[in-house]
């Protein structure tokens, strides 16, 4: 029994040793430390939504394929074997007899349309814009990914920094409820002051927590938009140096920039085009088709004293044949058509407006939240500045004992607020310029 239960506990072990190794090798090749770069290069190779869409993209490639292969004559083979078992009259006997027959029949054929308006023709363009929009979704998602990413990254690194300036406050005031608990002891304090410095301690050390739950809280966000395995310990790379810039495009060049290369806007154009393409596709249903055709045939009887081969000559013919098929009357179904396809290339064009508008829109929003968020740092950093210097000669104030309890924390509120205000304010400031300068066609980076 006990060699039984040995064995199983190896075979458990090993099965637990062979899964964990198979959960591991779907992570090779994934970096230690990701970069923003590494962040966007992943998603963009790896995401469902890109690669469902990059299948979209393919599918619009096979239809092409098939719009040029339109363009060629077909080619369709036949062959037939027929018994017939019939009954007859004998004229000699009177009665009937019964009577068997069998027979061949071998056939190919092939036609070609020589003219059907130019239907083909504008099939195939439609099919080559199409294959162009899908290209294009594929870009104006990734684009979205990216700017997603940017965001839960440089949220990762303001929490990150909030843990810094917290951890050193929360250093600051240990020492500060030290020496006031040496104060305490030599009588120089009250105990509701030491109990001031406690609570103070105490509520600093519940920030820190916050921003460390923030800091797993943005990890997991990242990690999920890069639809990483849930067991995966990720790790950003921290850049040499965050700090927000201005912006470099004028408003009016970042605007046309924007116009001239993002994807939404080609995409739109392509819209009006292919609608137009449309358009020319069924105005041919009101033209003749012509289309050419030709045959060859034999076959052969059982009930004939010819041979095979004979037969097979004797009967063989070829055939050919033009076929033209004007439409006449087709219940106004041309026409409607028509008039639905007009409306749909306004409706495009309306579309392709409405795109730029709103493109132009987003970046004059964007360029104004930079602009705020500059302006907003620049204040900031004064402030945290200002407080900063206040809050160390009040430090030095409490070690000369020249200062109470209340004073100091009043202070410390004043620069934790200004502190966090400033790493707000920072990165806000860098969002927004790397928002505008995408806008403007710059690849984000650090």
């Amino acid at each position: 029994m006990k060699h039984l239960l040995f064995g199983l506990f190896i075979t458990l072990f090993s099965f637990a040793g062979i899964s964990s190794f198979a959960q591991d090798s779907t992570l090779t090749g994934l970096p230690g430390e990701w970069s923003l770069e590494e962040c966007i290069a992943y998603a963009k190779k790896n995401n469902i939504q890109l690669n469902t869409l990059r299948l979209s993209t393919a599918s619009a490639e096979q239809d092409l394929i098939q719009a040029r292969a339109n363009q060629l004559p077909n080619l369709s083979g036949s062959i037939s074997q027929t018994l017939v078992n019939s009954k007859n009259t004998d004229p000699v006997v009177g009665g009937f007899q019964t009577q068997s027959s069998f027979s061949s029949g071998y056939g190919i054929s092939s036609s070609t349309i020589l003219f059907n308006g130019g239907y083909l023709k504008n099939d195939i363009r439609s099919k080559q814009l199409s294959v162009e929009s899908a290209n294009l979704s594929v870009q104006e998602s990734a684009n979205e990914v990216t700017l997603s990413i940017t965001q839960a990254f440089l949220n990762i690194l303001l929490a990150r920094e909030n843990i810094t300036t917290l951890t050193e406050i929360v250093n600051t005031t240990q020492a500060q409820l030290k020496q006031g608990q040496q104060r305490y002891d030599a009588g120089s304090i009250a105990r509701k002051d030491l109990l001031q410095l406690e609570s103070q301690l105490a509520s600093d050390n519940y920030n820190l927590v916050n921003a460390n739950n923030a800091y797993r809280s943005n990890l997991a966000s990242l990690k999920q938009i890069l639809q990483l395995p849930t067991n995966y310990n990720l790790s950003i790379e921290i850049p040499d140096k965050v700090e927000p810039t201005q912006a470099v495009q004028p408003l009016s060049e970042a605007q046309q920039l924007a116009i001239d290369s993002r994807p939404e806007v080609r995409n739109s154009e392509l819209g009006v085009k292919i609608s137009e393409v449309e358009l020319a596709k069924i105005k041919a249903g009101r033209l003749p088709t012509i289309s050419v055709g030709a045959g060859l045939s034999s076959g052969y009887s059982y009930n004939t004293t010819t041979k095979y081969i004979s037969q097979l000559n004797n009967n063989f013919y070829q055939s050919v044949g033009v076929t033209v098929s004007i439409p006449i009357f087709s219940r106004k179904q041309n026409k409607t058509n028509i008039a639905r396809s007009q409306i749909l290339i306004e409706q495009n064009k309306l579309a392709l407006l409405n795109t730029k508008t709103v493109l132009n829109q987003q970046v004059e929003q964007a360029y104004i939240n930079l602009q705020n968020a500059v302006a907003q740092y620049s204040a900031a950093e004064k402030q945290l500045d200002a407080a900063r210097q206040s809050y160390q000669i009040t430090n030095e104030e409490l070690k000369l004992g020249s200062l109470n309890t209340l004073e100091l924390l009043q202070q410390k509120t004043t620069y934790v607020q200004a502190t966090q205000a400033y790493v707000q304010a920072k990165y806000g400031a860098i969002l927004y310029n790397k928002i505008y300068d995408f806008y403007a066609g710059m690849p984000v980076t650090f």
